[in-house]
């Protein structure tokens, strides 16, 4: 059975790895033997072990450990890697993932300690991850695999600290790459586009109409659906195991959103912002 598996004994740490793409994540990770070290805040705790249970009583090849982490913290993300080494001997991929997507505001009403905070958890989070793991990963010329979005790209209407903090990601992963050659350390990037999350599902349920606008992200697919989060995890899978030679590059896993001529005429998005 280890023959067929595609990341058997491999030892990977998920970030924000309780819910959504990074329970995804993990899960798929698993399933095909690695051993995870996955994290979420306190208020997580419960839900992560109750993950860990689960997946230990399924009969999965791999293994999960739950660990509490905030992102926010240097010291819990020390703790978080320093953690796996114990448990585990060694570091072969980090998915840099825990991030927060905050309502829609025009910059009007974006304060400067809103955009730090947003910053601190989305490009921060993910660089100090990297700090501590990069040294298990040059051991095992291992990989680091960091979650964008599609909006790093092609941007977001009333989203600007979003689209910044993903955008400074797509860079992160370029700049890490091009550090980390020297050592076989390859670092990538998959760049979500509408994948039906708890994050979206709370997007949908605070709109006016949640229906609608469920419907609206749908429309932003030529393939006319939302992605899962298995198919992120299934691209996650694929840059760790697969793509030996990529490094620097962003995954779009978009279902073609980015393809094509949209409305983005902008008197009609004035109209919009005042309705």
């Amino acid at each position: 059975m280890a023959g067929e598996l595609r990341y058997s004994c491999k030892v990977v740490i998920v970030t924000g790895g309780t819910r959504g793409i990074g329970e995804a994540i993990l899960r798929e990770f698993v399933r095909q033997g690695a051993k995870v070290a996955f994290c979420a805040p306190e208020t997580e705790r419960e839900r992560g072990e109750a993950l860990q249970r689960e997946l230990e009583e399924s009969g999965c090849p791999g293994e999960a450990h739950f660990v509490v982490c905030d992102v926010l913290s240097e010291k819990d993300i020390e703790n978080l890697v320093s953690v796996t080494i114990d448990q585990y001997g060694c570091l072969d991929c980090l998915v840099n993932n825990a991030a927060i997507h905050p309502p829609y505001q025009e910059i009007d009403d974006v304060t400067a300690e809103d955009f730090r905070c947003l910053l601190d958890i989305n490009v921060v989070g993910y660089f100090l991850a990297a700090k501590y793991a990069l040294p298990h990963l040059r051991k095992t010329k291992g990989n680091v695999i960091n979650i964008a979005s599609l909006v790093a790209t092609a941007a977001q209407k009333n989203a600007v600290a979003y689209v910044t903090s993903k955008g400074a990601v797509l860079a992160m992963t370029k700049a890490l790459a091009l550090d980390e050659s020297k050592y076989s350390v390859r670092v990538n990037s998959i760049s979500p586009g509408n994948i039906w999350t708890p994050m979206w599902q709370k997007i949908a349920s605070e709109a006016d109409d949640p229906q609608a606008k469920i419907q609206e992200g749908i429309d932003a697919q030529p393939l006319g659906r939302l992605g899962t989060p298995a198919e992120i995890a299934s691209a996650a899978l694929f840059l760790a195991s697969d793509a030996t030679f990529c490094t620097g590059t962003d995954l779009l896993v978009t279902g073609g959103a980015e393809l094509g001529y949209g409305k983005k005429n902008s008197q009609d998005m004035a109209k919009d912002v005042k309705d």
